[in-house]
């Protein structure tokens, strides 16, 4: 029986931490010779972490890239490896190091270089030309890194039909909501096309406004699941892949017997080595069963959320952070988030009432702060405002009270939290949604001011899904009934409600997906059935508030096309559409 004991080492590094990133390296070697692995991986430029942007452009960070590799190889005896690292050679590459048994075997240069959405592959990388298969514990393996395994009839093709049975792809395959089901299926469909057994290791962990939700798979030559790694979380996979029924099956397939030139095989140069004819050990202990509960919408957004807030606030050195509590169902979400990011003695409330402030908004912000457990400051704003509206009577003379008068209470209250921060060191934990940000709905030095925007790509509708979802979690409800019954509203004038502003959100978010999202153009979305004069009110918004947005702090994606990483416009722009 030909078997391979593969180990997937689902990590979460930190871009630039070489320290840190080789300790936990060296942490799941050890861990994995204590399971009788044969091959274990890691995922994509797991050395200096993803993605490391113009960090690429010193040479120092390069070099500090490969002391940390020789230091993963000193510690690779009677294991063989798969390594994500930045080769430097006549350029750099995007590589995967094969290192067996103490040695540097040979690195695998990455073909396929994305370059749309959140990528910038091409800015920073050579594409490689070889397709190589290795022997290794006599079984033969094909290594490629992330992109290079979506492309059908691509470069996994090339390797099975050169003998591989076992493909490697290690990757940094940021999430969005919807991606995870969709990445299984073209798993699938590349394992049952190529009849061969499919590793995939992804990253792990927040890095800036990027998530990599881990869930990390091996599919048999079939197409079907047998491993899976924990969502969100760092997680070490061990199976043994089955080489003999990948053999079997291809014996059955009459496709392996009418192979044909691949589109771009012959832009590479195939190759074949033999790394090891039989495992270095043949201790095997048995492995345990895995169970690994896989979340869907919206539990797979939240909890995407809550690993997105966490990494931020810990990778960047911070502690605690600070919310504006409004008593609206916004920031009740975002302080819920943070609690279960940071735990409820990391997470400090502020509420700042005006004249406009409804006693119910008030109430509804101490239970929410009561539920969940975290400290609660109050610091009236009235005396500022009205020092405000008196220092500007004169300039102001003649005119009626609008926006003007209404965004002051807002920059006031940025004021107030930016000067507890500093005092304190906290972060503040802005509380704007998408819709709000699509529309312009914000103001500028005002509820914009903070740090780190943790549902900034998150649509309205959306979140009060995502607050019922964490209610369900509970016998009582965490985030009170009554904020997420009331209407929306600022409260920064008498009776004010966002529904005046804007849509129903259930009529603004489907306009905002189908603009900002799908790129549709106005004639496009009015033929959707939707009332003309409102998609070109919204897009009209969107359009105007690009400013707005370039100066907003950075938040997750979870939606494919997320502000600032993927949809980028220019501000001076005249073109409608």
């Amino acid at each position: 029986m030909r078997r391979l004991r593969v180990g997937l080492a689902q990590l979460n590094t930190i871009v630039g931490d070489f320290a840190g990133n080789t300790q936990k390296i060296l942490k799941s070697i050890a861990e994995a010779k204590s399971l009788g692995v044969d091959l274990l991986t890691f995922p994509e430029l797991a050395i200096c972490g993803y993605p490391p942007e113009d960090l690429l452009f010193k040479p120092q960070f390069i070099e500090e890239n490969r002391r940390s590799l020789d230091k993963v190889i000193a510690a690779s005896s009677a294991i063989t490896l798969v390594v994500g690292f930045v080769d430097a050679k006549e350029d750099i590459y995007n590589a995967a190091a094969l290192i067996h048994d103490g040695r540097l075997v040979d690195v695998y240069h990455k073909i396929y270089l994305p370059n749309y959405g959140v990528f910038d592959e091409n800015r920073y990388f050579r594409a490689g030309n070889k397709c190589p298969v290795y022997t290794i514990a006599g079984v033969d393996v094909g290594i490629n890194i992330c992109e290079d395994i979506w492309y059908e009839a691509g470069l996994a093709t090339a390797q099975a039909y050169a003998g591989a049975e076992v493909i490697i792809n290690i990757s940094a395959s940021p999430y969005h909501f919807g991606k995870v089901s969709f990445r299984e299926r073209m798993l699938a469909t590349r394992a049952s096309d190529n009849v061969a057994i499919i590793v995939y290791n992804n990253l792990v962990g927040g890095q800036d406004e990027l998530i990599f939700d881990g869930n990390s798979l091996v599919l048999n030559e079939k197409g079907e699941t047998i491993a899976r790694g924990k969502q969100f979380k760092e997680d070490l996979i061990v199976v043994d892949a089955d080489a003999e029924a990948v053999f079997r099956t291809r014996l059955h397939d009459p496709r392996w017997r009418k192979e044909t030139l691949l589109p771009d095989e012959s832009r590479w140069h195939r190759s074949k080595a033999v790394v090891s004819e039989a495992p270095l050990t043949s201790l095997k202990p048995p492995l345990a069963k895995r169970r690994v509960k896989v979340s869907r919408f919206p539990g797979e957004v939240y909890g995407a959320l809550v690993l997105g807030t966490h990494d931020y606030i810990l990778k960047n050195g911070f502690e605690k952070v600070l919310i504006g509590l409004s008593g609206g169902i916004d920031s009740s979400l975002v302080a819920t988030i943070a609690v279960d990011a940071l735990g409820n003695s990391n997470v400090v409330g502020v509420s700042m009432p005006s004249r406009y402030s409804s006693p119910g908004s008030v109430s509804d912000a101490k239970l929410l702060v009561k539920n969940l457990g975290i400290r609660l400051i109050t610091i009236p704003i009235e005396k500022a405002f009205q020092a405000y509206l008196e220092m500007l009577a004169e300039t102001f003379a003649g005119t009626k009270p609008n926006v003007a008068e209404e965004n002051i209470q807002a920059r006031i209250r940025g004021n107030i939290l930016m000067a507890i921060s500093n005092k304190f060191g906290w972060l503040v934990l802005t509380t704007g949604n998408k819709s709000e940000m699509a529309t312009g709905y914000t103001t500028l030095y005002g509820d914009m001011a903070g740090g780190f925007a943790v549902i900034k790509d998150v649509p309205k509708t959306m979140v009060y899904e995502l607050a019922r979802y964490r209610n369900s979690l509970t016998d009582a409800n965490l985030i009170p009934d009554n904020i997420l019954t009331k209407p929306a509203s600022a409260e920064l004038r008498p009776e004010q409600l966002t529904i005046e502003a804007l849509l129903p959100f259930n009529q603004l978010d489907p306009i905002l997906t189908a603009y900002v999202e799908e790129d549709k153009s106005i004639e496009q979305i009015i033929a959707l059935g939707i009332d003309e004069a409102a998609v070109k009110r919204v897009a009209q918004m969107v359009d105007k508030s690009e400013y707005k947005r370039r100066q907003s702090p950075p938040g997750i994606k979870i939606t494919p096309r997320a502000f600032g990483r993927d949809r980028r416009l220019p501000i001076t722009n005249r073109f409608k559409g």
